[in-house]
């Protein structure tokens, strides 16, 4: 049995990974803690970790020198506290899922001669991983293709991201059939906390469908409380009919009765869109950093899972077009289904867990020839 520290950035994008892979460590017998920022209250209350450690932690950005001294420091106190948490639990590895609140540990594990395997959720390498990947050991990749992770000289290993326990037995479940004159249900995912501009392009473009085909649809649509009013007069206007929500705790199942989705492109979401194989249009979020959904959407499109709509040009009247030629045309969804399949790594978290356990048997072998 092995002890392993998992780090990550206390969201959703960070944690959840983690949490799949602390899951599939404990089946395995190992212990398990996490050590993470403060904003694992809003994500990681179920976080199946022996113990959670909160380090500070700080993003060195900006051009504001008061303010660029200050997470100096703070990054400093981080890794004197993840430094005295690791000494003591001396694990045999870390794993680091990015975000900054992953540089003070993970250097710290450095420090005291811990291997660690950096994991990068999305198709562009994070500005903390590719600060850490001289620390590294392994870097285990979500996508075959990722930006600035080829100027990197550790060993890199394809495993795909860990999607959720609930996810993974839908994997390979058939695309449900599409008939001329029966129902097609629509899911809109805004990510964690839904989206505003999804809550005012889909159901206007929804309203702007012929009539024949928009009676047919079945929407389950995720949008922020503040939009929900707001969104359910638009459906009523066009008579469609429609589930509103600020969450859907069986997203995953509804994703696998899906006809088609349309969402975000965040790293989770496109993961598991592959794992389960459904078609979907994929609006990235504009200013993310580094254009991570773009890249994380175009695999999606190239692998011919998917279709990219860039939100700056993206009208009620494009995507209705858009979704009267998919919706109207059953074997192209189909077929985008089968591709978005054959995108998925299913075995993502049993990949990683298995990285991790030869990186911390080598080290408990290390150990134990320099014990007397």
């Amino acid at each position: 049995m092995s002890n392993f520290v998992l780090i990550a950035g206390g969201t959703g994008g960070h944690l959840f990974p983690a949490m799949a892979l602390a899951q599939e460590l404990i089946r395995r017998g190992h212990t398990v803690e996490l050590m993470t920022d403060h904003r694992v209250e809003s994500y990681g209350a179920d976080f199946p970790a022996r113990r959670i450690h909160i380090v500070p932690a700080a993003t060195p950005s900006g051009a504001n020198l008061v303010r660029l001294v200050g997470a100096g420091f703070t990054i400093l106190r981080g890794i004197g506290t993840a430094w005295n948490v690791l000494r003591k639990l001396r694990p045999d590895a870390v794993i680091g899922f990015g975000g900054y609140p992953t540089f003070p540990p993970f250097i710290a594990a450095n420090l005291l001669g811990i291997p660690g395997v950096l994991h990068e959720q999305n198709a562009v390498m994070g500005r903390a991983n590719r600060a850490l990947a001289r620390f590294a050991n392994v870097l285990a990749m979500s996508f075959p293709v990722t930006r600035f992770a080829e100027k990197q000289t550790l060993e890199k290993v394809l495993t795909g991201n860990p999607v959720r326990d609930r996810v993974r037995p839908l994997a390979g479940r058939p695309y449900p059939r599409l008939n001329e004159k029966g129902t097609i249900r629509l899911v809109v995912t805004g990510g964690s906390q839904g989206a505003r501009a999804l809550s005012e392009i889909v159901p206007a473009a929804i309203a702007l469908l012929p009539d024949d085909l928009r009676h047919r649809l079945h929407v389950l649509q995720q949008a922020r409380p503040e939009d929900i009013e707001r969104v359910a007069e638009s459906y009523r206007k066009s008579r469609t009919s429609v589930e509103l929500s600020s969450f859907i705790s069986d997203l995953p199942e509804r994703i696998a009765d899906a006809h088609l989705v349309i969402g975000r492109a965040g790293a989770s979401t496109v993961s598991e869109l592959c794992v389960i194989g459904r078609p979907a249009i994929l609006i990235p979020l504009p200013g993310s950093l580094d254009s991570d959904q773009k890249y994380n959407a175009l695999f999606m499109e190239e692998g011919g899972g998917g279709w990219v709509a860039e939100q700056a040009t993206l009208s009620p009247q494009s995507l209705a077009t858009r979704l009267s030629d998919l919706l109207t045309q059953p074997e192209k969804l189909a077929t985008a289904a089968t591709a978005a399949a054959a995108l998925g790594q299913p075995r993502a978290v049993e990949k990683l867990a298995d990285i991790a356990e030869k990186l911390g048997s080598k080290q408990t072998q290390i150990q134990g020839s320099a014990e007397p």
